[in-house]
């Protein structure tokens, strides 16, 4: 089971690469308003509207696999997890000295 959450995890991080430089390659909106004017947008290799139905298309994948796969490792992991709270868990040390003195009597701290 550790094989198959490392390995959703690396994926899940190379999603998060992959959308990152997806989203950094995009042109924003008034970027294609020069087309208009001759700024030469029909001369790529895309064609004349450009990259931005490729990117955009890809843009929706990537995201769709990273939230699909997010959901995954968070079911994964939450059953995992122990019930209960996280003070239970926790195993308190009492010092000998302390544990000898009457529960009636106040503690003053030094």
């Amino acid at each position: 089971m550790s094989v198959l959450l490392t390995s959703l995890l690396v994926f899940q991080v190379v999603l998060a690469l992959l959308l990152v430089g997806i989203i950094l390659l995009q042109q924003g909106k008034g970027a294609t308003a020069g087309a208009g004017f001759g700024a030469g947008a029909s001369a790529t290799v895309f064609g004349s509207q450009g990259s931005s139905s490729f990117l955009t298309r890809t843009t929706a994948i990537l995201a769709a696999l990273f939230l699909s796969n997010s959901l995954f490792l968070a079911y994964l992991y939450g059953g995992t997890t122990r019930q209960g709270s996280l003070l239970d868990q926790i195993s308190v040390q009492v010092p000998a000295e302390q544990s000898a003195v009457d529960a009636s009597s106040p503690v003053i701290p030094d």
